[in-house]
């Protein structure tokens, strides 16, 4: 077993040959949707999940591996790389313990230690250290010299080399690493001259607070980190230092004499000066990686369910962007998305134009055969939606609210510039109002997904680790849902497997020039589009009436010859097999089995041939708040309303009830047992019945419970 491969399964306890198989897949420049679809006869049916934390350790083990290559460079250079230190370095399996290993050879910017050396009185503090010498006194007398003018100062410079010592032992940095581990405390206490800060008040929970570090949610690490980090609070970290002290002493001292005492001085020098604030930073910085990693796992998790939100489907809709004084921005979109008319009505204050509104929003749905309305849910959304309803459309037209979060970003970014160059960002946020409707995914793509706001703290978690996670969900979701490549943005086809942005910027400008494809083979016209390419890619890309069925199906191009033989092994054409149950369902599949294609695949076949293109995700429903409620005060405990969660977190969901501001149901608060994760609970855009349990006016706080 290889380094890569043991510490692989180490860390993801999967198996041996899944991992061997999936890195030499890796390897080939094969995407995670790719070899969790195509491939599972090699992966052993690892899912896009497992196939990520593959990636993630491997790439974690390479950054060690580069490490280690740097740090064996500079201690052979200082001429220090023995053949037992040389052992060390590559045993180890840990980035922290990697740079224990370096911490005594480490070139260190002047310390108090370094002084002392440079004084001569090294020799000094190894007598002491030795533990032997009663009278140090006297000892020390003889290093009273050049730069040293007293025996204080001579013991003082030995303690301070014999505290760096203390510092650079493994033993002893483990040892404390193992308490605060176990027993930290995090404390706050508010900066007197900003408690009354306006800003401050979000934070005010935490003006004086104390909690154990290992038991800290990570949605509270985060907001005390941001109100240290704007100035509010002061964070410290604390053990008990008695016991820590004792333990140091324990380890280090074997004897009762004036050595000792002066190792006991040093000890408690290094504990404070050098140990305690690295390793208590050290332990902060741990339970900051993890609250980032709880908190980006809620991001990933909400993005997806956003991403997957139930799409109304090739239907003409007219999309509102609401507004009060500026008015109400009105855009038809045909079946495709594209922008047939647009116009700016006044329906509320101060021109209460509602009259004149409604007969424009009746024609023009008249006009453009409208099937759907969409109205963003900003300012001025209740009002607007209360004017819709009170039309009488002569076609039955569904009106639904529409999440505007990273409307105004898309609007205003060079992809919205591209698309509508003639036209202002208000026109834009509308069109991707309604394009959100009929098909959420391939709009929100693109949005940068932190923009989006599906979680709390985005701007205070590792940024290139949060990049990375939501840009793997953005590929995941994609990918699992395919794309129609006639009609996709550039933007959506960047995401498909093997593809990226320069790829789906020649598909697209290949389209444009030369019309759409009419097969999956001529998508290898593309310039640049290779063999690879093409193989990560077509079996996401869908051409919808095309001349080969396969074409508009998850089937992938190098298994078209498997489907080929199974239909003709029944007698019938590849398009009267496709949807044929009652044929596909009594197929031997281990008949086709070949040295490539294993029952996983063939399994997968046949389920996309009983549903060809099934689209995963549900489709959208209409839904309607309760129209006696319109702001925070018409609120009281008791009351049971409808709304839909529009955010989730690690400690609840917050939801709209239809007025600005959204509700909370507190994780205890979602059943009435422990509740270990949320998301088994509700998920986003989820439409639910909430009992209101507590409002405070005051500070715009709504406290609900999940009715069941």
């Amino acid at each position: 077993m290889t380094q890569l491969t043991a510490f692989l399964t180490s860390k993801t306890q999967l198996p041996e040959a899944s991992i061997k198989n999936t890195i030499a897949l890796l390897n080939e420049d094969c995407t995670i949707p790719f070899i969790s679809r195509y491939r599972k006869e090699r992966t052993g049916n690892l899912d896009e999940v497992q196939i990520g934390e593959i990636v993630k350790f491997k790439e974690q083990f390479e950054a060690l591996e580069k490490r280690k290559v740097a740090i064996s460079k500079a201690l052979e250079e200082q001429g220090v790389l023995t053949e037992e230190l040389k052992q060390k370095i590559n045993a180890t399996t840990d980035l922290i313990a990697l740079e224990d290993l370096y911490l005594p050879y480490k070139k260190k910017r002047k310390t108090k230690a370094e002084t002392a050396r440079k004084n001569g009185l090294e020799p000094l503090a190894k007598i002491i250290m030795s533990q032997n010498a009663n009278d140090v006194e006297s000892i020390a007398n003889k290093y009273v010299k050049g730069g040293v003018t007293t025996i204080d100062d001579a013991l003082e410079g030995a303690r301070h080399i014999i505290a760096e010592w203390i510092n650079e032992r493994t033993d002893i940095r483990n040892n404390l690493r193992n308490q605060l581990e176990r027993h930290a405390m995090i404390s706050t206490k508010v900066v007197k001259a900003k408690a009354d800060d306006e800003k401050a008040q979000k934070f005010r929970d935490y003006f004086e607070w104390e909690e154990a570090l290992s038991r800290i949610p990570s949605h509270r690490l985060l907001a005390i980190l941001r109100a240290e980090s704007e100035g509010f609070i002061r964070v410290k970290i604390n053990i008990d230092d008695v016991r820590a002290l004792e333990r140091m002493d324990n380890k280090i001292i074997r004897s009762n004499n004036a050595s000792a005492d002066q190792i006991e001085l040093a000890i408690s020098d290094a504990y404070k000066r050098l140990l305690f604030p690295s390793l208590s930073n050290e332990a902060l910085q741990n339970a900051k990686n993890k609250a980032d990693e709880s908190a980006i796992t809620v991001f990933a998790k909400n993005l997806k369910q956003l991403l997957l939100g139930s799409p109304i489907g090739e239907k003409r809709v007219l999309a509102i962007d609401p507004g009060f004084r500026t008015g109400c921005k009105v855009v038809c979109l045909d079946a495709q998305g594209n922008l047939k008319y647009n116009e700016t009505i006044y329906p509320h204050p101060p021109k209460n134009d509602s009259i004149g509104a409604m007969k424009k929003i009746s024609s023009l749905a008249e006009a453009h055969n409208i099937e759907a309305i969409a109205i963003g849910n900003g300012t001025a959304s209740r009002e607007t939606e209360a004017l819709i309803r009170k039309i009488r459309f002569k076609n039955d037209i569904q009106v639904f609210v529409v999440s505007e979060a990273g409307a105004s970003i898309y609007s205003a970014s060079k992809i919205a510039r591209e698309e509508f160059p003639n036209y202002d960002v208000t026109v834009r946020g509308s069109v991707s109002i309604g394009r959100r409707l009929q098909d959420p995914l391939a709009e929100l793509v693109k949005i940068d997904a932190k923009s989006i706001g599906v979680g709390q703290y985005q701007h205070d978690v590792d940024q290139n680790k949060l990049q990375k996670s939501l840009d793997l969900v953005v590929e995941n979701c994609v990918n699992s849902v395919g794309v129609n490549i006639n009609t996709a943005s550039k933007s959506l086809l960047s995401y498909v497997s093997g593809i990226g942005p320069k790829l789906a910027e020649n598909i697209f400008n290949y389209r444009v020039e030369n019309g759409v494809f009419d097969s999956r083979t001529s998508i290898k016209k593309v310039p640049r589009l290779g063999g690879k390419a093409f193989e990560q890619g077509a079996a996401f890309l869908r051409i919808k009436d095309a001349e080969n069925p396969l074409d508009d199906s998850a089937v992938h191009p190098e298994s078209y010859k498997v489907v080929e033989k199974m239909a003709k092994d029944e007698g019938i054409s590849v398009s009267e097999l496709i949807g044929n149950k009652n044929v596909l369902q009594n197929i031997a599949l281990k008949k086709y089995c070949t040295e490539t294609i294993g029952l996983p695949t063939l399994e997968d076949i046949i389920k996309e041939l009983e549903k060809p293109g099934l689209d995963i995700r549900e489709q959208a429903k209409v839904f309607t708040f309760d129209q006696n409620i319109k702001t925070i005060t018409d609120l009281h405990s008791g009351q049971l309303l409808p709304g839909i969660v529009n955010n989730i977190t690690n400690f609840g969901c917050f939801v709209d009830i239809g007025i600005k501001e959204s509700g909370l149901i507190h994780v205890s608060n979602l059943g009435d047992s422990f509740v270990k994760d949320v998301n088994e609970h509700v998920h986003l855009h989820q439409q639910i019945i909430v009992k209101v349990l507590e409002v405070d006016v005051a500070r715009k706080r709504i406290q609900l419970k999940l009715h069941k």
